[in-house]
């Protein structure tokens, strides 16, 4: 029965790690049929490269920023939609409709209210008198828009997981806390939120992924720009690569963002667990 499941891993996961090693050691540049093997070359350049470490610095902020924004409104969001009220399915889809479009076709969407030339936000601030803003022409500004619309575009995603986690909780707590005179705040800090930790867990883990490889936004908002002052490693893979024709560089930054990935998700998960047997166990 496990067979199926093996070979599936193995040819769409296992094969295509064991050839980016292989290649991360080659100075192949993508397309050529020869290439020679350099060694630790890549690896010694990835960490001496300027371009790497704003990507990873990037990196960082998108993936810990957004799932912040994330976890704060979808918590937000599914505190106030869990109960049943008018137009509570309606709400719900709203939000989480952002979350159902593909991260390229929102950044295009996103570039045409931030752009520079006729860009609907700088529209509006001509309308009441204000000067145009090149919204992307900065590196550090342009890392914490798409910081921001990633937090959005996915902040539904995380209500519905709340959502579901709230709904598990048994009436029977809340009502025996409401007796024995507790407020809603103090309901929410020693009731709601541990009985969340398995929400909080998984919705933490799925965005820090989310984030720590975000592509799309990147791609479509910047495509690293200016310079190479926005990318992430996802971007920067993709163009050391194409752009740049340097397969084996891209490769040694392709495995060292997924080991980084990898032990990001594992220590967070850890921890997570941890403290869910600390309060539930």
């Amino acid at each position: 029965m496990a067979m199926p499941a093996i070979i599936l891993f193995s040819v769409f996961v296992l094969v295509p790690i064991i050839s980016g090693i292989h290649i991360s050691f080659t100075n192949w540049n993508g397309y050529s049929q020869k290439y020679k093997y350099v060694g630790f070359r890549n690896y010694i350049e990835l960490f001496q490269s300027k371009e790497v470490w704003t990507a990873f610095r990037n990196t960082i902020v998108y993936g810990f920023g957004s799932t912040i924004i994330q976890t704060i409104l979808g918590l937000a969001f599914a505190m106030l939609l869990y109960k049943k009220f008018l137009l509570r399915t309606v709400s719900r889809t709203i939000i989480y409709i952002p979350a159902m479009v593909a991260q390229l076709v929102v950044g295009y969407i996103w570039y045409f209210i931030v752009t520079y030339e006729r860009g609907a936000l700088n529209d509006i601030l001509i309308l009441f008198g204000h000067d145009k803003v090149d919204w992307l022409s900065v590196g550090w500004r342009a890392v914490a828009i798409i910081t921001l619309i990633n937090g959005l575009e996915y902040a539904g995603k995380t209500m519905i997981i709340f959502i579901a986690g709230l709904e598990s909780i048994p009436d029977m707590y809340e009502e025996a806390a409401s007796i024995d005179g507790a407020n809603g705040f103090q309901v929410f800090k020693h009731i709601t939120i541990p009985m969340l930790l398995p929400a909080f867990t998984t919705s933490l883990v799925l965005n820090i992924i989310g984030g720590l490889k975000l592509f799309g936004l990147v791609y479509s908002l910047t495509d690293g720009g200016p310079g190479y002052a926005s990318h992430s490693l996802s971007t920067l893979i993709n163009t050391m690569y194409f752009a740049n024709q340097r397969a084996g560089f891209s490769a040694a930054v392709g495995i060292f963002s997924f080991v980084f990935i990898m032990s990001v998700s594992w220590i967070l998960r850890s921890y997570l667990d941890r403290k869910d047997a600390e309060y539930n166990g």
